[in-house]
């Protein structure tokens, strides 16, 4: 079997060589022959190919104009010929043995999904994580709906589920993962790997939490798409309710930002959309169909 591992990357010069030396140094399980690495360089304007001149000979390079790191990701997967595929953004790295661990464990539980725990640097510094950012693995979605529960450079997913539910919403600016991660694990239960298998920096300017004010108006978003499309399909009647509740609560949150902010066109958005779903909820059923022609009609 092959491996296919995508960094996407912008203005990473600095950073870039330290996810590839990560990944080269990694040692391989039996079951996987081959592993390819595609760097995909999102319209760098610094000194990122210089910076990859003695790597060109180990990976699959390709430029495009940027457009986010979804539609990296996605073009990544455009070109990727694995049977398995791993994501690293480039300013993590991996620690040695991750795909060793995660491979005996995906073999042992027969899964098609595996994520890891992993270190948090901020700044240079460790720091511990917060409670609400605990990992775990199996049926996980409920716990992937209050925030991002896998990290992208942690994860390693088949072929197969990216044909099941597509690539990353290119329409996204953040919360992309989030997301992907709502689609999958509405339909797959995920491996997880106790031991920390990345290194996952933070606290840099240039990250999309930092350049994005309230995140939670993507998140709402995925949630109205997880809850209107076929997706919800594959969610458990408690799935979906908590999936309401969680999307009514970042709606309020998101509605108290928009008066701070004085924007009257998001408030009246987050009005509509909270009398649409809270009379769902109180119906105390859904109806998939009549969510998605509503929703569409605000």
């Amino acid at each position: 079997m092959k491996l296919s591992v995508i960094i996407p990357s912008y203005n990473r010069a600095s950073l870039i060589g330290r996810a590839l030396d990560s990944v080269i140094a990694q040692e391989l399980p039996e079951s996987i022959s081959e592993m390819e690495i595609i760097v995909v360089d999102d319209g760098s304007t610094d000194e990122t190919v210089t910076a990859l001149a003695g790597y060109m000979f180990k990976i699959q390079y390709i430029k495009q104009v940027n457009r986010g790191v979804s539609a990296a990701r996605n073009a990544g997967l455009d070109l990727a010929s694995g049977d398995w595929v791993a994501l690293l953004d480039s300013d993590d790295e991996w620690l040695p043995g991750k795909l060793i661990k995660q491979f005996a464990l995906l073999e042992q539980e027969k899964l098609k999904v595996c994520h890891t725990e992993e270190i948090w640097i901020r700044k240079g510094v460790r720091v511990n994580q917060m409670q609400k950012h605990k990992k775990s693995g199996g049926r996980i979605f409920a716990a992937s709906l209050p925030l991002c529960a896998m990290s992208p450079s942690s994860i390693i997913i088949h072929r197969e589920v990216f044909d099941d539910v597509g690539g990353f919403d290119e329409e996204l600016p953040a919360c992309e993962d989030y997301d992907l991660w709502l689609k999958i694990t509405a339909r797959y239960s995920v491996a997880f790997v106790e031991q920390a298998c990345i290194s996952k920096y933070g606290g840099h300017e240039d990250q999309l939490s930092h350049k994005h004010w309230g995140m939670d108006r993507f998140r709402i978003k995925a949630l109205e798409d997880i809850l209107s499309s076929t997706h919800n399909h594959f969610l458990t009647t408690e799935e979906q309710q908590l999936a309401l509740s969680t999307l009514l609560k970042k709606l309020e949150i998101l509605l108290s930002g928009a008066r701070k902010r004085d924007n009257s066109k998001l408030e009246k958005d987050c009005m509509s959309k909270l009398g649409l779903w809270s009379n769902l909820l109180q119906e105390q059923k859904f109806d998939a169909s009549k969510g998605a022609s509503e929703i569409n009609a605000i």
